[in-house]
């Protein structure tokens, strides 16, 4: 039984490294990212993704927007969307959004990086 879960966790952790290794948010479609993200994080990261939502949170929610988040490889926002940040209000996604799903968000948060005139270099 612990080696099947073993296994079975070992595959995810595999086959999720080689996606983000492999993908970037090119490939991801902003448009569907933006309804994603209107029905799911928009609570906490506000309309224009500066972390100003209806909800607040200790430590303060993300700003999308800002040149910090932006800078940062796909790879990395993927695995946060994926696996949600310690510490924080930001919880895994991984069992609610398809792999799809999260380039397609990740995509959408460079735009409204772009859009706030901060986009990647």
């Amino acid at each position: 039984m612990n080696l099947r879960v073993g296994v079975s966790g070992l595959a995810q952790v595999i086959l999720f490294s080689a996606l983000v290794a492999g993908v970037s948010a090119g490939t991801g479609n902003a448009g569907k990212g933006k309804m994603l993200y209107a029905n799911l994080c928009i609570r906490c990261h506000g309309v224009e993704g500066k972390g100003n939502g209806p909800m607040t949170f200790t430590p303060p929610v993300a700003d999308l927007t800002a040149p910090a988040v932006q800078a940062k490889l796909d790879a990395t926002v993927l695995r946060t969307i994926h696996d949600g940040r310690q510490d924080t209000a930001m919880g895994a996604w991984k069992f609610v959004l398809s792999e799809e799903d999260m380039r397609d968000v990740t995509a959408y948060l460079r735009q409204l990086g772009s859009e706030a005139g901060r986009g990647r270099p």
